[in-house]
């Protein structure tokens, strides 16, 4: 399967030759400001399957711990893709051109989500990571 994205101005584009798995919203305090939203929404990827197809060179990364961060475009501001020890390990399904075709796995760190959001139901939540991902 192979997947495209780009961001909003859409001078920064990718490909993935994969699928996405592990598809997570995450509910913590960073991602609500990393994204602007009550949440973010990533799916995971083989490092080995992504590659930049446009605009690399206008992509600036943050590192918000060890390791590991976010990547977007510098003129509009879309976040992509996470990373982690400079390869890119997940993009955000929002930016994903068309459908992911994937749905989400759970909801993470809930027991930190804003007061004024509702989290559907129907989806695992878990207060930190779940027991596999810790």
């Amino acid at each position: 399967m192979t997947l495209t994205g780009s961001c909003f101005c859409g001078a920064v584009a990718y490909k993935i030759e994969g699928t996405l798995r592990n598809a997570r919203s995450c509910h913590c305090s960073m991602c609500r400001k990393a994204f602007n939203g009550q949440a973010s929404v990533f799916a995971q990827i083989d490092p080995d399957q992504f590659s930049w197809v446009a605009g690399e060179k206008l992509l600036t990364s943050y590192e918000s711990t060890k390791g590991a961060g976010l990547q977007f475009c510098s003129l509009c501001g879309s976040t992509l893709c996470g990373t982690q020890n400079n390869k890119v390990i997940g993009v955000t399904l929002g930016c994903v051109d068309g459908d992911p075709e994937i749905a989400l796995d759970m909801h993470i760190f809930v027991g930190s989500k804003a007061s004024w959001e509702i989290i559907p139901e129907g989806v695992p939540q878990y207060e930190v990571w779940p027991p596999e991902m810790e």
